[in-house]
């Protein structure tokens, strides 16, 4: 456990945390505390809530995008079950590309992950590689 981000974890949870210095690897943090606290599904949906609501408050509703959400979320998950770590850390050090919003861009054009509809449904990927 990376104490870090098991202190930002409670913070995103209780809404108290200051939106401007939460940054991407800070995301990546509390995605992986949530998925460590809660199975799947219920982190999925407490992490979408949370980010609404932080962003909302930041006057930056505007910002949320459910198909970056998802798709990270599920990336993490993924790389969790899949990869032998000892905690946050080690798991980042073997997942460096997680470090980068760029580790999208496998699947998916920027215009489609920029839309509009990208920020309110998930959408499926549309990149070939």
């Amino acid at each position: 456990m990376n104490a870090r981000y098991a202190e930002f974890a409670l913070s995103f949870e209780a809404h108290d945390l200051d939106a401007g210095a939460f940054h991407h690897l800070d995301h990546v943090g509390v995605a992986y505390e949530m998925l460590r606290k809660y199975d799947f599904m219920d982190a999925m949906v407490r992490y979408a809530e949370n980010i609404k609501i932080i962003a909302t408050k930041a006057g930056a509703a505007d910002k949320f995008n459910a198909t970056i959400t998802f798709v990270f979320m599920s990336l993490i998950a993924e790389r969790m079950e899949t990869t032998r770590h000892a905690g946050y850390d080690d798991f980042i050090a073997q997942n460096q590309d997680l470090t980068s919003k760029d580790v999208l861009r496998k699947w998916y054009s920027t215009e489609r992950l920029q839309s509009d509809l990208a920020r309110i449904v998930f959408l499926m990927a549309d990149a070939t590689r």
